[in-house]
C-alpha cells in the first residue's frame, strides 16, 4: 500500500472540517497563545527577567508563524499544530507568572502550578505530533497516529507527576521524555524524507535546516554552559534554539522561498560541522588541560570562542579574496598562471574551443616557468604545424621522416643535443638557447610537440619543469585524439544525414515512380487492348444480327474478327514484355539482354557468357537499368555510334556495364537526369551500386555491382 493511500485512510477516520472555517479558528489561537504570554509579564511581582522575555518572545513567535501557515494552507493542519504549540508555551508562561506573583493567594498559585505543569509536559507530545506529520502535519500510518495518542496520555501523565511535587518543578522527565520523542521523530521524519519527492522533499529540508541550526544553537550552549556556566536555565535555551522550526515550516509554505533551501542547507551543514569543530577544540584544550576558568576568565574565554567561530566562518570567503589580491599584484591578474596547467585535463570536457585552451596553456606554461618561447605544435603521420605560440608567431610547417618519426614518439621530455639529432629543423635560430621538446602522443602516435625556450644558456631546465611538460604533453596528447574523434564522429554524422536524406528521397522516387507506372499501364490498357476489345463486342453483336439476314457478310466479318482479335492478343502480349519480359523469367539474363539489344535505337553488342541464374530482383534490376542505359545512349550518343553491354560475375558480385562511343559529356558541370536517378534508386533498394564514366568526346560508361550474398 502507497504512503498516499495509508495517509487517505488516516484521513478518513477524522472528522472532516471546512478549510475555510480554520483560518479565523487560527486567527483567534494565535491572539489567544500571545495574550496568555504577555498577561504572563503583567503577573511578575517587581521587574521581569530575560528569561521571561525569552518565554514570551518565543510563543509570539510561534502563533504568528503558526497563523501564517494556516492562512496559505487551510487545509493542512500543520498550522494548527503550531499553534497548538504556542498555546502549551503560553499556559507554561502563563503559570510561571501566577507562581511569581507575590500578591496571589495560594489557590492562584496551585493554578499557575497546574498551568505551568501542564504546558511544558504537553510540549513533547505536541512536537512529537508535529515530527511525525511532516511536512503538512498529517500522519501518513495507522500505528504512527497511536503512537502520538500515546505521547499525549503520557504527557498528561507527567503533568500530573509536575503538580504533585510544586512548589518544585522538576524538569527531568520533561527532559526525558522530550528526548524519547525527538529520537523517535527524527526516524520518522528521516524515512518521509528518504521517500520524498519534489516540493515536499523541499519542504522537508527547510525542517533539516531548522534543526541544523537548532543543533548548532544547542551545542553552542552546552559548551558554553560547561566551559563558562552560562546560560543557567536550559529550558530558556531550548525554546530559543527551536526557534528557526516555526520559521522553517512557514517558508515552506510559500511557493518564493521553498526552493531556495538547497544551497541554504549545504552551508548550513557546513557551518554547523566547523563550529561543532572549535567548540570541541576549545573544550578538550582548557578542560583537558585541567584548568577550569576562573569568573574573571569566563568572559574573556566566551568572547575568545565566539571570536574563533567567526574567524572559522570567514576564512574560505577571505581566503578566496587575498588569494586573488595576491595574485594581481604578482601576476597581473587575478589567477595564478599555473592555475591552468592544474585544470587542463578538467577543462577538457568544458564548452572551450581547443585552440582557445592550447593557447591559454601556452601563455600559462611560459609564466609558470618563466620562459621566453612556449610553443605547441601539432598534426599527424610526421606532418605538423606550429599550431598556437606565444609570443605570437606565424604558423610554420614541419615534416617527419620515417625513420625518424618512431624515436620521436618514444622519446620523453629531450633537450639541445638530441634535438640537432632528430628534429634539427627545431634548432634554427635558436643556437645558444636552452630549448626543450616534449612528443605528445597517444598510444604510440605522434601528435605534436610542446617547445619551450629560454634564450639565457645559463638557465637550465630542472626536474620539476620537465615534470610539467610531461604530464602536459599526456593531457594534451588527450586532448587532440578527442578531437580527431571528435571529428571523424561529426563526418560521420554528416554522411550518415546525406545517405538516410538520399534514402528518404529514393524512397520517395520510387513511390512517385510507382505511381506513374500504373497510370501508364492503366492508359495503355484504356487506348489499347479495351478499345480493341470494344470494337470487338460490337463486331459481335452485328454479326450476330446478320447471321440470318446476310450469311456472306457475316462470314466475311467473322474473318476481320479472327484478325482483330490476333492484334488484341498482341497488343496485350506487347504490354505484357513492358512490364516484365517473359523472356527474363523463362531463359535468363543473356538472351533477355540479346533480344532488348536487337530492338535498341543503337547497334548493340551483349557480352553475357556463363551468366548463371540469380534472384527475379536483382535479373530484373540488371536488365532495366541496361535498358535505361541504352535508351540514353540511343538520345545523345549520336548517329553512326554503336554500344556494348557487358555482363559477368565475380566472387560475390555481379557486375554489369554498358559502354557506348557516342558524344559523351563533362559529368561536373552537367548533372545526371533522371534515368540516371531512376538506376540508382533500382540498385540502392537491392544494395548495389552504380557509377558513371563519362566526358566530351569519349563517350560513356555506366556501371553496376550488385553483391549477391
Amino acid at each position: 500500500m502507497t504512503a498516499t493511500a495509508e495517509r487517505i485512510q488516516v484521513s478518513d477516520l477524522q472528522p472532516a472540517e471546512p478549510r475555510g472555517a480554520r483560518r479565523p479558528l487560527g486567527l483567534l489561537s494565535a491572539l489567544v497563545s500571545i495574550g496568555l504570554a504577555g498577561w504572563s509579564l503583567t503577573l511578575i511581582s517587581g521587574s521581569p527577567t530575560a528569561g521571561d522575555y525569552v518565554r514570551v518572545s518565543v510563543v509570539a513567535l510561534w502563533a504568528v508563524c503558526g497563523l501564517s501557515l494556516v492562512w496559505r494552507r487551510p487545509g493542512e493542519p500543520m498550522g494548527m499544530l503550531i499553534l497548538a504549540f504556542a498555546k502549551a508555551g503560553a499556559l507554561w508562561a502563563l503559570g510561571a507568572g501566577l507562581r511569581a506573583d507575590a500578591t496571589a493567594g495560594s489557590g492562584v498559585r496551585d493554578l499557575g502550578s497546574v498551568l505551568q505543569a501542564l504546558g511544558v509536559a504537553l510540549l513533547p507530545a505536541i512536537g512529537l505530533h508535529i515530527l511525525f506529520g511532516l511536512p503538512d502535519g498529517v500522519i501518513a500510518k495507522r500505528g504512527r497516529t497511536i503512537t502520538v495518542i500515546i505521547g499525549y496520555v503520557v504527557s498528561l501523565g507527567i503533568a500530573g507527576y509536575l503538580w504533585s511535587q510544586r512548589p518544585k518543578l522538576p524538569l527531568w522527565p520533561v527532559a526525558v521524555i522530550g528526548g524519547l520523542a525527538l529520537f523517535a521523530g527524527a526516524i520518522v521524519s528521516t524515512s518521509r524524507y528518504n521517500k520524498s519527492r519534489g516540493l515536499e522533499r523541499q519542504r522537508m529540508q527547510w525542517f533539516g535546516w531548522s534543526m541544523t541550526v537548532a543543533f548548532t544553537v544547542a551545542v553552542f550552549a552546552g559548551a558554553t554552559r560547561l566551559l563558562v556556566k552560562w546560560p543557567t536555565n536550559p529550558i530558556e535555551v531550548a525554546a530559543v534554539a527551536a526557534l528557526p522550526i516555526p520559521l522553517a515550516l512557514a517558508f515552506g509554505a510559500t511557493t518564493k522561498r521553498v526552493g531556495r533551501v538547497d544551497r541554504l542547507l549545504a552551508q548550513t551543514v557546513s557551518i554547523a560541522g566547523l563550529t561543532g569543530v572549535v567548540l570541541l577544540t576549545y573544550i578538550l584544550i582548557v578542560l583537558g588541560l585541567g584548568h577550569v576558568p576562573t569568573p574573571d576568565q569566563r568572559t574573556l574565554l566566551l568572547l575568545s570562542m565566539i571570536a574563533a567561530i567567526v574567524a572559522a566562518l570567514l576564512y574560505v570567503p577571505t581566503r578566496e579574496r587575498l588569494t586573488s589580491m595576491a595574485n594581481n599584484i604578482v601576476y597581473g591578474e587575478r589567477h595564478a598562471p599555473d592555475e591552468v596547467l592544474r585544470t587542463f585535463g578538467s577543462r577538457l570536457s568544458r564548452a572551450i574551443p581547443l585552440d582557445e585552451l592550447l593557447l591559454q596553456m601556452a601563455e600559462s606554461l611560459r609564466k609558470t616557468l618563466a620562459l621566453d618561447l612556449a610553443e605547441v605544435w601539432t598534426g599527424s603521420g610526421g606532418s605538423l604545424e606550429r599550431r598556437v605560440c606565444d609570443p605570437d608567431r606565424p604558423v610554420i610547417h614541419m615534416r617527419i621522416g620515417s625513420k625518424e618519426l618512431p624515436v620521436v614518439s618514444r622519446a620523453g621530455v629531450s633537450g639541445p643535443a638530441w634535438i640537432k639529432v632528430w628534429l634539427p629543423q627545431l634548432m634554427e635560430a635558436r643556437e645558444g638557447s636552452m630549448v626543450r621538446v616534449a612528443p605528445i602522443t597517444h598510444q604510440g602516435d605522434l601528435l605534436g610537440m610542446i617547445v619551450v625556450e629560454r634564450r639565457d644558456p645559463d638557465e637550465a631546465f630542472g626536474e620539476e619543469n620537465e615534470r610539467v611538460m610531461t604530464e602536459l604533453a599526456r593531457q594534451v596528447g588527450l586532448a587532440l585524439h578527442n578531437a580527431q574523434l571528435d571529428s571523424a564522429l561529426q563526418e560521420s554524422y554528416q554522411e550518415l544525414q546525406k545517405r538516410a536524406e538520399d534514402l528518404r528521397a529514393s524512397r520517395e522516387r520510387i513511390v512517385a515512380a510507382g505511381d506513374a507506372e500504373r497510370r501508364k499501364l492503366e492508359r495503355n490498357l484504356h487506348d489499347g487492348a479495351q478499345q480493341h476489345l470494344v470494337a470487338l463486342a460490337v463486331k459481335v453483336k452485328l454479326v450476330k444480327n446478320l447471321v440470318e439476314a446476310d450469311p456472306n457478310t457475316a462470314k466475311s466479318m467473322l474473318e476481320e474478327l479472327g484478325g482483330d482479335v490476333q492484334e488484341a492478343v498482341q497488343q496485350l502480349r506487347d504490354l505484357a514484355h513492358g512490364i516484365y519480359p517473359p523472356i527474363l523469367v523463362d531463359r535468363g539474363l543473356g538472351p533477355a539482354l540479346e533480344s532488348a539489344a536487337n530492338k535498341a535505337a543503337l547497334p548493340t553488342s551483349v557480352v553475357a557468357d556463363d551468366v548463371q541464374r540469380h534472384r527475379q530482383e536483382i535479373e530484373a534490376a540488371v536488365y532495366f537499368c541496361v535498358l535505361e542505359a541504352l535508351q540514353n545512349a540511343g538520345k545523345h550518343a549520336g548517329e553512326g555510334k554503336s554500344a556494348l553491354v557487358r555482363v559477368w560475375e565475380e566472387p560475390g558480385v555481379l557486375l554489369f556495364q554498358v559502354a557506348d562511343d557516342g558524344a559523351g559529356f563533362d559529368t561536373k558541370t552537367k548533372g545526371l537526369g533522371a534515368g540516371f536517378t531512376n538506376m540508382s534508386d533500382r540498385l540502392g533498394a537491392i544494395g548495389g551500386t552504380f557509377s558513371v564514366e563519362s566526358a566530351p568526346g569519349k563517350g560513356t560508361k555506366i556501371s553496376g555491382r550488385i553483391p549477391l550474398n
